[in-house]
């Protein structure tokens, strides 16, 4: 059943499109050699293009370019062997060229598609109309000073990839699946880093609500959101407040807005430009971008493998299920740790290791899977000592817990708390030969019917070896001495 949200008038559908800056990863800014690096001092990354000196002549970062066309074939785009800059212009303090160059009718990527996947397991395409490169702008800091606003331009000049949706989601949940699907994308293909906390993926969030079966009505534009969750409530909370617009009788007029995310509200930031208010034109001092389907060939040639591609492949070849297909392949650096502990093992232990133990003292000791409190190459000898008898799947967790504590490999854990796992028979045997002695009214009990009574010797029998006894071969000498 499709989202709706009820008004006093009935239900509500929403309409919802994103448009992406995804800051491309590179050592370079789009038209200078200044360097990206996030975190620098103010101004100390800035060269005489990105501060808009008279005179200085933007050079492209092939880079970027490369990173660009990455990003398109990832997306299932058009790659465009002919695009063209163009210059927007506008007036505002960190922008000092006084316009950004940008691509507007000609761009890099044409339109593409994305997969999503739904709570209710359930997919849905996503179109893409568009991904062009622009620069970025710098940035205005406003709470240094009482009565001034300080500038930075470190950010300025910085390429960003502008990926715009078609306006095909129709819920916050659709809206959160395919931010969420992109960000993976750009990670795994190493062109994004997609950390929204330090502002290199941000969202504009354009949201319309209409009856069923109308046509689209006037949409409003959210500015730069930059959370998945905020995305999501701020889809929420510009639906509500149009809807409540449109039944007073009133009219939504186009505009762009802030998400308010202390209040859990939008508030109106200006009125919504139109492509002429930015007079675009050609940059005169970029000739058309060309590039060789040769060489968009060779990129798509060397691309690493997809999410999508990677989930098939673990369940196919690692018979692992849907889920854990999904949950180990999230993140580009889970997949790689899960991989390097499969290698040559049960995957699916491996899944189940990484996926409870490993993810439980990652939340535990808030590390990350990129510096985990284990290694792969330490948990996947901890399962060697599982798969060859040395430890019993308790004394493995217990091994496990020792080394997040100490960092050290489970061999020497296992050797200095002398936890190997007995498996030799005459000793097992030995200890059941007690346990059946001091509970001689129990066997007595178990062999005039109460079969239940196994679980007990089981338990007494493990307790008495301090938890090293095999267990398949407690279990299977119990059996023979009971009956």
């Amino acid at each position: 059943m499709s989202y709706t949200i009820d008004g006093e008038t009935g239900p509500w559908e929403l309409v919802i499109g994103l448009e992406v800056h995804a800051q491309v990863v590179s050592n370079a800014k789009l038209f200078s050699g200044a360097a990206t690096e996030f975190g620098a001092e103010p101004n100390s990354q800035v060269s005489f293009i990105d501060a808009g000196f008279p005179g200085m002549l933007p050079v492209i970062n092939r880079e970027c370019v490369a990173q660009a066309v990455r990003t398109g074939l990832g997306l299932n785009a058009q790659v465009n062997l002919w695009s063209r800059f163009d210059r927007k212009n506008y007036f505002y303090a960190d922008l000092p060229q006084g316009y950004q160059i940008s691509q507007f009718a000609h761009p890099i990527i044409g339109t593409g598609q994305v997969e999503i996947a739904l709570q209710d397991g359930s997919t849905k395409v996503i179109g893409i109309t568009r991904l062009h490169l622009e620069q970025d702008a710098g940035k205005s800091i406003h709470d240094q000073h009482p009565s001034k606003s300080f500038i930075d331009l470190n950010r300025s000049g910085v390429a960003l990839m502008e990926i715009v949706s078609e306006p095909d989601m129709r819920s916050p949940e659709e809206a959160g699946a395919y931010l969420t699907k992109l960000r993976q994308i750009l990670r795994y293909l190493g062109t994004c880093d997609g950390n929204m906390e330090e502002g290199s993926m941000r969202a504009d969030v354009n949201v319309s609500v209409r009856k069923a079966g109308e046509e689209f009505r006037t949409r409003c534009e959210v500015k730069n959101v930059n959370s998945i969750r905020f995305v999501m409530q701020a889809v929420e909370a510009e639906a509500r407040r149009q809807i409540e617009v449109w039944e007073s009788g009133g009219e939504v007029t186009q505009e762009t807005r802030l998400f308010d995310t202390g209040r859990g509200i939008t508030r109106s930031m200006r009125s919504k430009e139109d492509a002429h208010d930015y007079r675009y034109f050609p940059d005169p001092d970029l000739p058309p971008l060309v590039i060789e389907q040769s060489w968009v060939d060779a990129l798509k040639a060397a691309l690493p493998e997809l999410p999508d591609a990677r989930r098939a492949r673990y369940v196919h070849d690692f018979g692992v299920t849907p889920y854990d297909a999904h949950v180990l392949t999230l993140e580009k650096e889970t997949a790689a740790y899960y991989e390097a502990v499969a290698k040559g093992r049960d995957a699916k232990q491996a899944a189940n290791w990484v996926m409870g133990d490993l993810f439980a003292a990652i939340n535990r000791t808030k590390t990350s899977i990129v510096e985990p409190p284990v290694s792969a190459a330490d948990l996947g000898a901890l399962l060697d000592l599982m798969a060859d008898n040395t430890l019993s799947g308790k004394l493995a967790k217990e091994v496990f817990e020792a080394m997040v504590e100490t960092g050290r490999a489970p061999g020497l854990i296992v050797e200095e708390r002398g936890l190997r796992q007995v498996t030799d028979t005459g000793a097992i045997e030995a200890v059941i030969d007690g346990v059946l002695a001091a509970n001689a009214d129990k066997v007595a009990e178990y062999r005039s019917g109460k079969d239940k009574l196994f679980g007990f010797f089981v338990g007494q029998t493990m307790r008495a070896m301090q938890g090293k006894g095999n267990p398949a071969l407690v279990n299977e000498l119990l059996k023979t001495k009971l009956s």
